[in-house]
């Protein structure tokens, strides 16, 4: 194994082991505690709190925004599928021409998307007084990280740099607000919990609730 490789799978792990304590911790906690009476289906609204609620008409930070909806989700699928270019690169697995070039295709469109994302977080006002240190560095990083694997994509020479940069990121990630990655389905289950418990979720239909 080279020392790039090396020193990859080494911040790899050490991120592993520090995502799975803040998981055990989010299990150890358990179900929110409601003293309220019970007029819901909880798990029906948990399920729809991770289907028909990330719908962007139900969410009013996405549907009066929707080109950056759309570059988030994006933005989001390419950084999925650099996770799992990681794991073939590592392991020196072919990636079949199809795949090849639709991975690259993506990748540009979803690093330019990162790039828009982070240009935006500058430039805009409401969206600058919001941001801290960490917005800035965790989007640099997720974006490096498309860039640098687009790269390598294109490149095979430049591997080394790409499992260097990755290592970067993986010691970052549950640092900063990268560790949503984990909360976030967390803090749907909860939200479905809350909603539920009341009987708000799920929604019949639009505009209506239960």
């Amino acid at each position: 194994m080279t020392l790039y490789k090396t020193i990859s799978l080494a911040a790899f792990l050490i991120c592993s082991v520090i995502l799975t304590f803040h998981f055990i911790r989010l299990i150890r906690l358990g179900s929110p505690k409601d003293y309220s009476q019970k007029r819901g289906n909880l798990k029906s609204a948990i399920s729809f709190s991770f289907t028909g609620a990330m719908n962007p008409r139900e969410k009013e930070s996405a549907y009066m925004h929707l080109p950056t909806y759309a570059a988030g989700l994006l933005y989001h699928t390419g950084t999925f599928i650099c996770f799992a270019l990681y794991f073939l690169f590592f392991f020196n697995v072919g990636i079949a021409d199809s795949f090849h070039w639709i991975f690259i295709f993506v990748l540009i469109a979803s690093g330019m998307s990162g790039l828009g994302i982070f240009i935006k977080r500058l430039t805009v006002i409401k969206l600058k007084h919001l941001s801290n240190p960490d917005d800035y560095i965790s989007n640099f990083l997720v974006t490096g990280f498309q860039i640098f694997t687009l790269i390598a994509l294109l490149n095979e020479t430049y591997t080394p740099y790409y499992f260097i940069f990755a290592a970067v990121l993986f010691l970052y990630l549950p640092l900063g607000k990268l560790k949503h990655s984990l909360y976030f389905f967390a803090a749907r289950y909860h939200l479905g919990f809350f909603y539920g418990w009341r009987g708000i979720w799920p929604l019949k239909s639009h505009g209506q609730i239960k």
